[in-house]
């Protein structure tokens, strides 16, 4: 009975020992976050968003492909004509403004984050493998890289959706292809530095599997560039996703994205102006915190500013 005891008096010190450590690395990071105003606005804007996108089912006020045509172009609430049902206007359907920038959040954040894991996944491995095995795969790999940086991302994009045709999926499969290459060169980089360290030698010396080595030396080093450079590449891929849809590519109606909403409305600017104006600041503002979270976490992640700083 008193072993027992014990052993459960040993598990609940280690459980609290635990939380107690998760509990301080949160705080730690919150305090220096804190301590950045940009770090601080981009986070709270990143993480409205990612709110609003979770719950658009609950915070839109309307259907965002409900057409009523006796409510077409109507302004926002606090112009005249304006319907208080409508706070941002309706467009050239009648459909409500402000729930279809909630439902197209939702798209922009999937698209943008699952690209990005995609894009990083592949240019991870293709890094590591390049860098710490060199030779003729190293250059195989890179001349691969080479082709793929010869070609602009926004022409192939168009090709791949104009054979495969456009839908989300599709998307997140072009932009993550089309975006890897980044992440393997500079995932490349950080591992020819980082295998020459004395503790990857040494751990070669003993016999360790080169498996082994990248996997418990070597990644958890890069994995840090791999964080910032991911954060800055959502901010690129929500842009690049919005200019696919505003050219008819994208995400296609009923599914509404804020690139779609932005190519209802170019035909209206001079008349309506709220139609694009309201989404392309919904970008615009999204962009810009996912911009300053990042320069955030590159000062607090990479050795190499703080050392500047």
């Amino acid at each position: 009975m008193s072993a027992n005891l014990q052993t459960h008096a040993a598990d609940s010190n280690v459980s609290a020992m635990k939380s107690r450590g998760i509990l301080h690395f949160i705080t730690r990071w919150l305090k220096m976050l804190l301590k950045s105003k940009t770090g601080t606005v981009g986070f709270i804007i990143v993480l409205f968003v990612c709110f609003v996108a979770a719950f658009a089912n609950f915070l839109a006020p309307h259907d965002p492909a409900l057409i009523n045509p006796a409510k077409m172009l109507k302004p926002p609430s606090w112009m005249e004509g304006g319907d208080e049902a409508h706070l941002l206007g309706t467009d050239n359907l009648g459909r409500d403004i402000l729930s279809r920038i909630i439902y197209g959040s939702r798209v922009s954040i999937i698209v943008g984050v699952a690209s990005v894991i995609l894009a990083g996944m592949i240019g991870i491995v293709v890094g590591l493998a390049s860098g710490y095995y060199g030779g003729w795969l190293d250059a195989v790999l890179m001349r691969i890289v080479d082709s793929f940086l010869s070609i602009p991302n926004i022409l192939f994009a168009l090709v791949f959706l104009a054979v495969f045709g456009p839908s989300v999926p599709t998307l997140i499969i072009v932009l993550g292809v089309t975006n890897w290459v980044a992440y393997a060169r500079i995932v490349r980089g950080e591992t020819l530095s980082i295998k020459e360290r004395e503790f990857v030698r040494a751990a070669r010396s003993i016999g360790v599997r080169n498996v082994k080595i990248i996997s418990r030396h070597v990644l958890p080093n890069v994995i840090s560039s791999f964080i910032v450079i991911s954060t800055l590449s959502v901010a690129t891929t929500i842009i690049l996703e919005a200019s696919l849809s505003f050219l008819g590519l994208g995400v296609q109606p009923p599914t509404v994205s804020w690139g779609g909403i932005l190519s209802d409305g170019r035909d209206y600017l001079a008349t309506s102006w709220w139609l694009a104006t309201f989404p392309g600041v919904a970008i615009t503002i999204t962009v810009l915190g996912i911009i300053f979270l990042g320069d955030w976490l590159r000062d607090v992640l990479d050795p190499r500013s703080q050392s500047r700083s």
